[in-house]
């Protein structure tokens, strides 16, 4: 979703950086999963497990009931046939993340989101001042919880940056307040249609089912986050020496340049109350309909094209604003289609039950709650190489909901532990968001992750007692 004209999707920013870094495109490294896997299948064992109905229907993985069945291995020619087989299988998935998106890109290019946070921007000052910093990563991440907002907060960042600057902080705590509130706000979404929705899917779960639970952990997580920041602000306001940023390039001045065009207004209040509505919309759909991805996508649809009329947009001008939207996610769409490629592999050739049997062998001698912090473990490393939500979902997934079959860890615990990987380490690894937000911010990666780390383990570790929670209460 695009906020601004300079801003372009975040998964193609992740391409780009990865280009100037060296590391591997996203595609390449996908496409060498997908040839790793096929060749696999030449000299892995086929084998399968009895599978039964489990209690929201999906089909649970019976222990103990693994054997050996015929061998398909896959060719050069059908490997590179799942390319397309992928697509075709992936298609309610990717036609529902190309609506949804391209939707709420129509959203977010009213401006609403600018108006709504340059007002709070203006109403704290003083001694309120500090308030800033919990109730924007608060606002910023529900927004990313909901919604799927992201990318178009960055460019937000160099506005944060100079009002910490002239609030007597640093741009440390500027850059943190936009930074955490989407990493944190998609490790502890509850309506992300792009990650919770897609993970649920191939779970076999309700859709947006155990949402109380999600909630609880977010919110515990942006106290920890805000706490942290808090203490830091406090102490460089108190000595400005203490600061891992003595000299910040933003004048203070800048914390009130904001275009007038994003003054709230009675048009504004009208796009913000279709949202609201729409997501109350939504969960009364999930919760007392069972709706799915095509009624999502409707209401959705709805919510792009009310908001446009009531910015008072032409017909024409919200398909310009949706065709943006469709023509950002494109990217994204081609990863969840290499990810269904890949899936489809071990799947022909008999082999995924295999590795998930490999797999849980030396977990099943870990207690359930060491065995669900290594699934986060494991999803917190793979953002690295998949630094796509629903492309990492569609890559994990089909092997971690059977796998918490076989550890005796419910499948909502696995969705919970891709959530916790795929989120926060979005601004921890370079392959993710990092370097763009740190370009943004003005600060060198270097200080960003030496201030970081240390919260980030401290967030891993709330992660983690969260997960624990999980398996204790059967979640």
């Amino acid at each position: 979703m695009k906020s601004g004209e300079e801003q372009e999707h975040s998964g193609s920013r992740a391409d780009d950086n990865s280009h100037a870094t060296g590391i591997p495109h996203v595609y390449s490294t996908l496409f060498l999963i997908l040839i790793f896997f096929a060749a696999t299948t030449w000299f892995v064992p086929a084998g399968e497990y009895d599978r039964s109905p489990g209690v929201h229907g999906e089909m649970v993985i019976m222990p103990g009931t693994y054997h050996a069945v015929e061998s398909r291995p896959v060719g050069p020619a059908e490997t590179l046939s799942t390319v397309y087989r992928g697509m075709v299988g992936a298609a309610e998935t990717v036609f529902f993340v190309f609506i949804t998106y391209s939707s709420i890109n129509v959203v977010v290019s009213t401006g609403v989101f600018h108006a709504l946070i340059a007002g709070l921007m203006g109403v704290l000052n003083g001694r309120a001042r500090i308030l800033m910093i919990p109730i924007f990563i608060t606002l910023i991440g529900l927004s990313s919880s909901t919604i799927a907002v992201f990318e178009e907060m960055f460019t937000f960042i160099p506005l944060f940056v100079a009002t910490a600057v002239a609030m007597r902080f640093d741009a440390l705590v500027g850059m943190s307040i936009v930074a955490l509130g989407i990493g944190l706000g998609y490790s502890g979404a509850f309506l992300n249609p792009f990650t919770v929705g897609i993970a649920q899917d191939i779970a076999g779960l309700p859709l947006y089912s155990g949402t109380g639970y999600r909630i609880l952990c977010y919110f515990v997580m942006v106290a920890v986050a805000s706490a942290y920041v808090m203490v830091y602000a406090e102490k460089i306001s108190l000595n400005p020496e203490k600061s891992l940023l003595r000299d910040s390039c933003f004048p203070a001045a800048s914390i009130w340049k904001v275009p007038r065009e994003y003054k709230m207004n009675k048009r504004f209040v009208g796009v913000f109350v279709i949202v609201v509505t729409g997501i109350g919309v939504i969960l009364w759909g999930v919760l007392n309909r069972s709706w799915f991805f095509q009624q999502l996508s409707a209401v959705y649809l709805c919510m792009g094209i009310a908001s446009g009329f009531v910015m008072g947009w032409s017909p024409d001008k919200i398909s310009h604003k949706w065709a943006e939207g469709a023509s950002e996610i494109t990217s994204t769409c081609i990863k969840i289609a290499l990810a269904k490629g890949i899936l489809l592999v071990l799947q022909d050739s008999r082999t995924l039950d295999t590795l998930i049997k490999w797999i849980s062998e030396p977990l099943s001698y870990l207690p359930k709650l060491a065995a669900a912090e290594a699934m986060l473990v494991v999803q917190t490393a793979m953002n690295f190489f998949v630094p796509s939500g629903s492309g990492q979902a569609l890559v994990s997934m089909p092997v971690m909901a059977p796998l918490s079959d076989l550890l005796g860890i419910s499948r909502q615990t696995a969705v919970l532990a891709f959530q916790f990987g795929d989120g926060l380490s979005n601004i921890l690894w370079i392959t993710g968001s990092m370097p763009i937000i740190c370009k943004f911010a003005g600060v060198p990666p270097r200080v960003w992750l030496k201030w970081f780390i240390p919260l980030f383990a401290v967030l891993f570790t709330t992660q983690m007692l969260c997960l624990a929670g999980a398996v204790v209460i059967g979640y």
